[in-house]
């Protein structure tokens, strides 16, 4: 039997570093609205459709729609996960920087989702955050991979250049506080099916358990 975690579990393991929710606030998402002109508003549904499989799939209260919030925002520390896509640059102040590295040292979690071209300007910026360590490949035993449905790896969920897909982390006290896919398109496969009608419905199952894992490490790790 797979195990499904409580929403007052995950904000009991998250309080600590990060902080309980207010009293009736449920689990949500933030995507992250960078600077450098890329489209960081991208995957307009996907949050949206992903909180909608947490709360039909386990037993994770969530909210129904996703929060855009800067890394500067006095609410950052409210939500224990972002979501960072798109298809070109990023660039992070270095107040960003530094907030950004506190908050992953303090418990936070950030997937990054590279929508292609990404990787160059998402790399940079890490490299910035966590100076002193370099992206490194997740093996197919991760427990991300495993952690609520059992998958063989990170799916590939759109084409793009044809490269295999390659999920990469950052880590701090052994734990992954970064999750970064590359040539796997977890976000798109979770956005309406009208979106992308090219997904076949197994493809995007593939996305949907995907996110389900991801969200489920994020709040118990």
């Amino acid at each position: 039997m797979k195990w499904r975690p409580s929403f007052f579990l995950c904000c009991l393991l998250f309080s600590a570093a990060i902080g309980t929710p207010e009293a009736g606030e449920k689990f949500t998402i933030a995507q992250v609205h960078y600077g450098g002109g890329g489209d960081w508003y991208g995957d307009a549904t996907t949050i949206k459709n992903w909180l909608h499989l947490l709360r039909t799939r386990t037993d994770i209260e969530t909210d129904e729609e996703r929060v855009i919030l800067k890394l500067t925002d006095h609410i950052l520390y409210h939500y224990p996960m972002l979501y960072l896509v798109g298809h070109g640059n990023v660039r992070l102040t270095e107040s960003e920087v530094e907030i950004l590295r506190d908050y992953l040292m303090n418990g936070g979690f950030l997937f990054a989702n590279d929508d292609y071209g990404l990787d160059e300007s998402f790399r940079r910026e890490m490299r910035r955050v966590f100076p002193n360590q370099e992206l490194q490949p997740i093996p197919n035993t991760h427990l991300i991979y495993r952690c609520f449905y059992e998958l063989e790896g990170l799916p590939k969920i759109h084409e793009h250049d044809g490269e295999p897909a390659q999920g990469f982390g950052l880590f701090h006290d052994g734990r992954m506080v970064v999750y970064y896919v590359y040539s796997a398109d977890i976000g798109d496969g979770l956005e309406d099916a009208d979106v992308h009608p090219e997904d076949t419905p197994r493809v995007r199952e593939l996305a949907a358990k995907m996110a389900v894992n991801i969200a489920v490490y994020a709040l118990t790790h």
